[in-house]
């Protein structure tokens, strides 16, 4: 997804409006700090230089922005009803048995409990059975290691979330 030349949906993103521009990237990731320091980079020469901004921008982020972040992801499992994000990123979900859907359950809350958080993992291309995997090898993770696998995972997250945000109509 790199790109040498603006696209039209990279000069799209430029041209907004300072307030629609912030809600684009609301969309995107729901911390503040992030946003502001995207909005202060615009424009962006190539889809790279904003990826690379995100990038940086998700590795400043205090322990209250990552907070922030992972409050505007629904659980696995749960997509918000109407967000076409979260179906379409959770899409690996879909199909899963009832009895995995239960477990998932079980084990979103029991991350929740131990982490005071959601389990968050970029969803988009994994199966339910792998996100399930997933769950249970991290809620072993010690609070700091966790808190940057989360970090990790919100980078990539919002990589895809840019990508589809500035890629031509």
């Amino acid at each position: 997804m790199t790109s040498t030349s603006t696209s039209p949906g990279l000069a799209r993103f430029n041209a907004l409006e300072e307030h629609a521009a912030h809600a684009a990237l609301l969309e995107v990731c729901a911390s503040t700090a992030w946003v502001r320091r995207l909005l202060a980079g615009r424009p962006y020469a190539s889809a790279e230089d904003l990826y690379t901004a995100g990038d940086t921008a998700m590795g400043e982020l205090t322990a209250d922005d990552l907070a922030e972040a992972m409050a505007g992801h629904p659980p696995i499992g749960r997509p918000e009803p109407g967000d076409p994000t979260s179906a379409r990123e959770q899409r690996g979900m879909a199909g899963a048995s009832e009895a995995l859907r239960a477990e998932m359950l079980e084990l979103n809350l029991a991350y929740q409990e131990r982490f005071g958080h959601v389990f968050l993992i970029c969803a988009t291309g994994r199966t339910a059975e792998q996100m399930r995997d997933a769950v249970k090898e991290r809620i072993g993770n010690a609070p700091e290691r966790e808190r940057e696998i989360v970090r990790t995972e919100l980078g990539r997250i919002n990589r895809i979330r840019l990508a589809r945000l500035v890629e031509e109509d």
